[in-house]
């Protein structure tokens, strides 16, 4: 996007007759930086967090694609005559491009020591700071747009947006605390409206996120609220808080327009920034081969990802000619250099001021600008750089193509101008430009009377995504006729360059714009777009499928304006929905709790929304994560060298080339580890390094250790990997099956007789599905600090793990010294999921290695790439079953097989397979019942722990079956599953009887909530009038066990110190990640010993302070670590006793005080084990749980019938979490949860290649959902009445339960997916696998497109990707 030259690298010969280099001068957060040795390969985050040690801003992907490192630049614009702000990613800007800029980052604009900024305290209160990794780059892209507009709509945040993801929150309380800064504000919370709130009066304006309304219960004394934070609370904007544009770069600034040439040169590359086009000229025609950089969003992606160097890069940014915009008789003229922002900017007030016959082209380019990138990235791009990257799947290139751009060329020789058609990409990623030649300008052309574009772009997520398929298209009609006079079919995605639909086109100028027209169009457009079966990219079927189904949805776009203009009937109505153009509606959302009674002390917090205690600290850049540690003096990085190969033995490591680079100190492989290379959390079945085979493409084979990441990485990449291939390959779960690759054991729980109950069954089915698989994607990725001390073998590691003492017992193992030498802390993680329960080891051990080995501290921070490629996600499974049932609905016998794809070690994959046995009947009655699983052994990385643990993966195959029973019968499937729900006293499969089970509850308030009559009734009567849109509806209950199903994890310790002043330092076993388990813990450790949380602080987890401590896993930290935390409290209560008997009037320091002097321990272990419980596989007998949670779902989505795409319109949450410690944590774990479920269920998919390569290894190509992901109308109530006597306080866990209830989204697109099929004729059940991503939602909705693209048959090709 950012480079408009042609150029290749190879053979560039440099010009070293320059020893001079100019001296980089820019700003930061006000305050003066003179760079004089600026390296032309470094970002500005590198620079922020290692030379300036502003660790505030954060890596996340580098690629531009989540915004965690999201800042603001500033500077003086020549061409436009004012200072400009925008949001930019760090981790893409190269240091040496922002000459005379001044660089925001979020320390600067505000801290919890001095004074918070607005944008900061407002997230926080509202709640929308979980783990606080991503939180800085949302501040700041919200801090970029207040500064351009200082009251903002609701349209403008999202916007910002795009370009910023949060695996933690769902999204939904970021909005509505940044809502109170737009004009549409926020809900009036009773206050501002004579008649009471403007929510419940009916004077509120559809779209505002509620905020404060109370429900009382006529029959009972609860109250329920849904404030969870007050907007009164909220500082106002002081606009001289804000830093001012330096006075000295304003000079500077308007100085550049006649400046000099600069020149800044590296280890490895020249960058030149020429002061005038003739400049430029010159320099091209020296360096021909040299690569032209504005935004850096191409070039520095393919030297960072693909390893390609470019010597010489030339910015030309400030060129006047290359940013100027002029107006012609025959469109607009744009500027190579001119950003994407800049080109809306323009269009959008073109748009606003002519005809709208004229800028059909310039709606089109908006309306894919829309969704080009996030704003970060389009706010640098250049227009340029976009075609001239010739991206295949480009956006807007045929667009381009489309309108016949003119295309302005120049070098030293002259200018020459050509249209931008088909001979434009002569091949992959290739123009026609010479090596000299520049990009100079692009014409976009206004349209004529008679007319028509359109321009379309599928993708699997809306916002910020590559596309699938792209495709614009153009019509002119003879004057006053429907006749084609001209017709351009332009796709992106469809071969290797973008291409144009000539045969097509050239059979239908001429003819009559009609039903007949479009049947020979998608006849042809069937013939001449194809793709081999085994095309790049993959979903070859689809896109197909998409070049027809867009061009369908551009005929009846023409036929609808063909009408508005006064020719022809137009489009009947129930095709209408076909050509609108989609606009996302503002969410709502409501939730509800149960506030404390009313006797309650203020300051007893158990029970009250309490902000996340590092909330604030995370908004500010303060809170310390394990990369914002210091440097230590003498530390070294670490890099991984991996395998490339996913079943091979190892010949040869060469490491020659890598030890004689710059700053490389050592290679680390096997034969270093000390003590026991064999490695794993619950059985060592794996290496820390390979010794002499690979088993997956990622498996560790050793590390670069050198001065700096960026030398340690580089060096990496030269270490040399002989290989013999080895087979068979096994990636996917059939591989494993046809090669009977299991680990052992096979587990199995059977209730009952099914056999015979099949026999005795109305009716009998079988079906199968395949869920796929997930990546954690926390935004902080595994790091690990190691520290040797010098001394008897002694290590400190700071590591950002979940589970500090397995680090610390398999760290001690591979070091080959005692546990008790090895001490693990953690401070916080940002995020972890289970990603960080077992997996972090792999990257901890390794660093441990390196740093007993060179006797200095090392650190390694993953990339994303690496991350992704190296730790394993949530398993694939898959399932067969055969279900017996009454002509009720009532299920009487299942036989369910689960297969899940383990990969190359068995990490805890058996706790997995049991978990999902666990949940093989989700929250349904069944008395015959047997359930098998197996696992599957994979030449994959292993997959892991994941939130739920197996048990969404079990419920989801549950609900498959349960809606093909409810379809055979022709009955509603909420009727079904109602009828099957357990009730008191029922037993599971595994013979535990359910103590008070709130399904129930939970399911009529869910119905009644989400008013699902009435919204069915809607949605039946919008089908009936929708023929290329179609609604669904599903409600899906969930019940998750709590425990760790391994008994002897069930136990948590805590210590707590009481100092002589009244202060508390409390310590427990748990890891925080975000779910605010610190803040839970202090909030029951106030209530216990009766003081105020303010005197209570905790600083970390550490083995050195509770020893021996289970994961921060399986939902049960607050219950275990609660009742260990509440158990230490008791011991102190009992000592302080008798010095609050004697002095009752006193306060707690007197107390503390009194005993310190009577000599009287103020420090006390807690401990705690969960009673009753162990289960037997054997016997099938004793208790697995030790209670279970309950929530119902109910979702109301829309699809595309012709894209496979859909819109999340309504869900409604009810989720029993006993009595909630926090209600404000807890509904963002509900939130958070559903929202990890959305993209599990409906989005995020793995892609593997046949040999066991991962191709989606970034944000790139891999999609979590984003702010528009989240349904227009959410609304989440926590059960009231409904205590827990099992755990802390009457709670119950969260962490993972809600995450299932997504699956109503799924099941809800497979309803309206059964209304699309019954337009065809096709009724029954039909398998949809999971995720329910575009493709397979059209490829289903089976019509006249489809059957004009039949798939290649199985077999007779090699697919790109397979379904692991």
């Amino acid at each position: 996007m950012s480079d408009f030259t042609n150029g290749n690298s190879k053979g560039l010969i440099m010009d070293h007759s320059d020893t001079v280099w100019d001296e980089l001068i820019f700003f930061v957060n006000g305050k003066k930086i003179s760079e004089k040795h600026a390296d032309p390969e470094m970002t500005l985050l590198t620079y922020l967090r290692r030379k300036l040690g502003l660790t505030g801003t954060k890596l996340g992907c580098s690629e531009g694609g989540c915004g965690a490192c999201t800042v603001m630049v500033s500077r003086y614009h020549p061409h436009l005559g004012r200072v400009v702000h925008h949001s930019v990613n760090a981790c893409l800007a190269p240091l040496c491009s922002l000459h005379h800029c001044a660089v925001t980052t979020v320390e600067g604009i505000g801290s919890v020591a001095g004074k918070l900024h607005p944008v900061q305290e407002r997230i926080a209160k509202a709640h929308g700071s979980q783990c606080g990794f991503c939180t800085p780059g949302i501040v700041m892209s919200m801090y970029a747009l207040l500064r351009n507009k200082p009251t903002p709509r609701m349209t403008d945040i999202e916007e910002a947006f795009q370009g910023n993801l949060c695996r933690c929150t769902g999204y939904r309380p970021i909005l509505e605390g940044y809502k109170s800064f737009t004009k549409e504000g926020g809900c009036c919370g009773g206050k501002s409206k004579e008649n009471g709130c403007c929510m419940t009066n009916g004077s509120g304006t559809n779209g505002a996120l509620t905020n404060g309304h109370t429900e009382d219960h006529v029959n009972d004394n609860s109250t329920l609220s849904t404030s969870l934070f007050d907007p009164a609370d909220f500082m106002p904007v002081d606009p001289t808080q804000e830093i001012i544009f330096p006075p000295e770069l304003m000079s500077l600034g308007k100085l550049q327009v006649s400046g000099r040439q600069l020149r800044f040169r590296g280890e490895r590359v020249l960058w030149v920034q020429p002061a005038s086009l003739q400049g430029l000229l010159d320099l091209k025609a020296q360096y021909p081969n040299a690569k032209l950089v504005v935004g850096n969003t191409e070039v520095g992606i393919e030297m960072k990802f693909k390893n390609l160097l470019y010597p010489v890069i030339l910015a030309p940014a400030y060129i006047a000619e290359l940013n100027s915009v002029q107006h012609t008789k025959e469109g607009i003229v744009f500027g190579a250099c001119c950003s994407l922002t800049q080109l809306g900017e323009v269009l959008r007030e073109e748009v606003g001021q002519r005809p709208p016959h004229q800028t059909e082209i310039f709606q089109a380019v908006l309306e894919q600008l829309r969704w080009f990138a996030g704003l970060q990235i389009r706010n640098v791009a250049a227009i340029g750089g976009n075609i001239v990257t010739a991206s295949p799947i480009s956006d807007l290139n045929p667009v381009f193509m489309a309108a016949s751009c003119k295309l302005t060329l120049m070098s030293r020789g002259g200018k020459r101008e050509v249209r931008m058609d088909d001979t434009f990409f002569p091949g992959y990623r290739k123009t026609a430009l010479s090596p000299e030649e520049i990009l100079l300008s692009v014409e976009i052309p206004y349209t004529r009377k008679g007319q028509y574009f359109s321009a379309f772009k599928q993708s699997p997520r809306r916002e910020d995504d590559i596309s699938i398929v792209t495709s614009g298209m153009s019509v002119t009609f003879v004057d006053g006729t429907t006749v084609v006079k001209d017709l351009q079919l332009s796709y992106g995605g469809m071969a290797a360059t973008t291409v144009l639909a000539k045969n097509t086109t050239s059979k239908l100028v001429g003819r009559q714009w009609g039903e007949e027209l479009l049947q020979d169009a998608c006849s042809s457009l069937a013939e001449e777009m194809t793709l081999h079966p085994s095309a790049p990219g993959g979903m070859v079927t689809y896109r197909r499928t998409l070049t027809l189904s867009l061009f369908y949805k551009f005929y009846l776009t023409v036929h609808q304006k063909l009408a508005a203009d006064g020719m022809g009937k137009g489009v009947r109505p129930d095709f209408a929905s076909a050509t609108e153009i989609y606009h996302h509606a503002t969410p709502t959302s409501v939730q509800v709790y149960q506030e404390v009674p009313s006797g309650q002390k203020e300051d007893d917090v158990v029970g009250r929304p309490m902000m996340h205690l590092s909330a604030l600290k995370q908004t500010t850049g303060e809170a310390v994560y394990c990369d914002d540690i210091p440097l230590y003096e003498n530390e070294l990085y670490l890099a991984l060298v991996t395998s490339t190969k996913a079943h091979a033995r190892i010949l040869a490591v060469d490491v020659s080339e890598a030890e004689g680079m710059p700053g490389v100190v050592s290679c680390v492989l096997a034969k270093d580890v000390p003590g026991s290379n064999q490695t794993g959390p619950a059985v060592c079945d794996e290496t820390v390094l390979a010794e002499d085979t690979v088993t997956c493409v990622g498996h560790i084979i050793g590390a670069v250790v050198a001065d700096t990441q960026v030398h340690a990485q580089r060096a990496a990449k030269a270490v040399k990997v002989t290989y013999e291939d080895l087979q068979p390959v096994i990636v996917t779960i059939q591989d494993a099956i046809a090669n009977k690759s299991f680990y052992e054991p096979v587990r199995t729980i059977q209730r009952g007789d099914p056999d015979q109950a099949f026999i005795q069954a109305d009716h009998v089915l079988e079906g199968e599905m395949h869920m796929g698989g997930q990546e954690h994607f926390y935004l902080e990725t595994n790091c690990t600090v190691a520290v040797p001390k010098g001394e008897d073998g002694e290590m400190e590691l700071f590591v950002s793990t979940q589970a500090a003492t397995k680090t610390q017992s398999l760290v001690a193992k591979a070091l080959g010294v005692p546990s008790s030498r090895v001490v693990v802390r953690v401070k916080r993680m940002g995020g972890g999921f289970g990603g960080k329960e077992s997996r972090s080891t792999l990257l901890s051990t390794v660093v441990a290695v390196a740093a007993q080995k060179l006797k200095r501290p090392v650190r390694c921070m993953l990339d994303r790439d690496e991350d992704m490629l190296v730790t394993g996600g949530r398993h694939p499974f898959y399932g067969r079953y055969k279900v017996g049932y009454m002509k009720t609905g009532k299920v009487v016998a299942l036989d369910v097989t689960y297969y899940n794809n383990v990969g190359n070690s068995r990490d805890l994959s058996l706790s997995i397979i049991e978990r999902a046995l666990f949940h093989m009947e989700n929250s349904y009655h069944i008395a015959n019942v047997r359930g098998t699983g197996y696992m599957c052994k994979t030449h994959l990385p292993s997959n892991t722990a994941f939130r739920g643990f197996g048990g969404p993966q079990g419920m989801m195959i549950t609900e498959s079956w349960m809606e093909d029973v409810a379809m055979s019968l022709g009955l509603s499937s909420e009727q079904v599953r109602r009828l099957n729900l357990y009730t008191q006293g029922d037993s599971t499969p595994y013979n535990q009887v359910l103590e008070h089970p709130t399904l129930e509850s939970c399911w009529e308030e869910c119905l009644q909530r989400a008013q699902y009559g009435q919204r069915r009734a809607a949605i039946q009567d919008y089908n009936s009038q929708h023929r290329w849109t179609k609604r669904g509806l599903a409600i899906i209950p969930t019940k998750f066990g709590i425990s760790f199903t391994a008994l002897f994890l069930n136990q948590a310790g805590a210590l707590i110190h009481v100092y002589t002043d009244g202060s508390v330092l409390l310590t427990h076993g748990g890891t925080e990640m975000g779910q605010g388990l610190h803040t839970k813990m202090v909030q029951v450790a106030s209530r216990a010993l009766g003081i105020p949380s303010s005197k209570i602080h905790i600083s970390e987890t550490s083995t050195s302070t509770v020893p021996n401590t289970s994961p921060t896993a399986a939902s049960a930290s607050s219950d275990l670590n609660g009742a260990a935390v509440h158990n230490a409290c008791d011991i102190l209560n009992k000592r302080l006793e008798p010095y609050k008997t004697k002095n009752p009037t006193g306060c707690w320091e007197d107390w503390v005080r009194a005993a310190y002097f009577d000599r009287v321990s103020l420090s006390a272990n807690g401990f705690y084990k969960t009673p009753d419980l162990g289960y037997d596989f054997a016997t099938n007998s004793g208790r697995a749980f030790n209670y279970f949670c309950y929530g119902v779902s109910c979702s109301e989505v829309e699809i595309d019938c012709l894209t496979g795409s859909h819109k999340n319109l309504h869900t409604t949450i009810v989720m029993d979490v006993g009595t909630s410690l926090n209600p404000a944590l807890d509904i963002g774990q509900v939130e958070g949860g559903f929202m990890q479920g959305v993209g599990l269920y409906t989005l995020e998919e793995l892609r593997y290649s046949p040999q066991g390569y991962l191709f989606t290894r970034g944000p790139g190509m891999y999609k979590i959902p984003a702010f528009g992901d989240i349904p227009t109308d959410l609304n989440v109530s926590l059960l009231r009445d409904a205590p827990n006597n099992k755990a802390i306080f009457s709670s119950k866990a969260v962490g993972e339960p809600p995450l299932f209830l997504a699956a109503s989204v799924f099941y809800a697109i497979k309803d309206a997916i059964s209304a699309a099929r019954a337009e065809s004729g096709l009724s029954g059940p039909f398998r949809l696998d999971s995720p329910a991503t575009p493709d397979r939602i059209r490829i289903v909705c089976e019509d006249r497109f489809t059957k004009l693209c039949p798939p290649a048959q199985p077999g007779t090709f090699i697919p790109w990707a397979v379904q692991v």
